[in-house]
């Protein structure tokens, strides 16, 4: 799996301070960490910058080009100058090696961005969200996706491997009914098209709005269950070692600890279309306790309250 840093983001105070003195060291640390905890690649969040966008991205892709190299990077706003004018400084530099964070299928997104995409050999993320909003159900989205994402890229030339969808990720605090909805959708997508498009999930967005002690937890089961339903990439924090963790005892088939044993028999269960059984847990040990909660709050089972762990 695609492992996309998501710590330079513009909604960290640290961040926006950063970005606004024009700190180039610290973004220049900040990517060479995310790239040594295991990010593959690494999202370029500037926000809106509906004015001074072009600048401002241009800025930070050759900041960080010139710290890590010739990285994948995302280029992670609404501002389509700013985007392209990060991949003319890619471009600049010899090679266009990026991501387009993102087009939705709103009809003036989608008639902008992905010709952008393909002018440029940008991979390109689509979103399974319309001028209505986000579909509820798995089926809609993925309809929306086979009906009018992938189209779109076939018909300015996108190649499939280049595209990837996402069917968004939502918060279990507010938005608990959709949680398991995306995970069907990944399966789907993964199962109706030939061949599947590659699938991206923004991981954090299920623990928005959640008190910061049980965001990580929330998000490395989550990213368990996602990866048994064929997930490719994932924007998420690679300095978050517990979850990086859960990625690889996943990967590599691990189960020299119980709570990776556990992990495989969540993968497995969600892999074949079932759940995680009671009797799979060892309710006597913390960490497999928590699991086994996070698990039914994430399918929608147990209502989330910030105090469910306790319950």
């Amino acid at each position: 799996m695609l492992i996309i840093g998501e710590k330079i983001h513009i909604i960290s105070p640290k961040v926006k301070e950063a970005l606004a003195a024009r700190d180039g060291a610290y973004f220049a640390e900040l990517a060479r960490e995310q790239l040594a905890a295991g990010a593959g690649a690494l999202d370029l969040n500037v926000g809106p910058q509906k004015k001074a966008g072009p600048e401002v991205m241009s800025w930070l892709v050759d900041c960080v080009y010139e710290a890590v190299g010739d990285v994948t990077l995302s280029l992670d706003t609404t501002n389509l100058a700013a985007i392209e004018a990060g991949l003319e400084r890619l471009q600049a530099h010899g090679r266009v090696n990026a991501i387009i964070n993102s087009t939705s299928a709103e009809d003036e997104r989608l008639a902008l961005v992905p010709p952008v995409a393909a002018k440029y050999g940008a991979k390109l993320i689509a979103l399974t969200m319309a001028r209505g909003g986000i579909p509820v159900t798995a089926d809609a989205r993925v309809s929306m996706a086979l009906e009018t994402l992938i189209p779109r890229a076939e018909e300015v030339g996108i190649p499939m491997s280049d595209l990837l969808i996402d069917p968004l990720v939502l918060t279990v605090s507010g938005c608990q009914e959709y949680v398991p909805q995306c995970i069907e959708a990944v399966r789907m997508l993964k199962m109706v098209a030939d061949p599947p498009p590659m699938v991206n999930v923004g991981l954090s967005n299920v623990s928005n709005q959640v008190p910061a002690p049980m965001r990580p937890l929330i998000n490395r089961v989550y990213m368990v269950m996602l990866l048994a339903v064929g997930v490719d990439a994932a924007i998420l924090d690679p300095m978050d070692q517990d979850l990086m963790d859960a990625i690889r005892i996943v990967e590599a088939r691990d189960d020299s600890t119980a709570l990776g044993a556990l992990y495989l028999k969540l993968f497995d269960a969600v892999a074949a279309g079932g759940e995680l059984e009671h009797s799979d847990v060892d309710h006597t040990d913390p960490a497999q306790a928590e699991v086994w909660k996070t698990v039914q709050v994430l399918l929608n089972k147990v209502i989330y309250t910030d105090s469910y762990l306790r319950l």
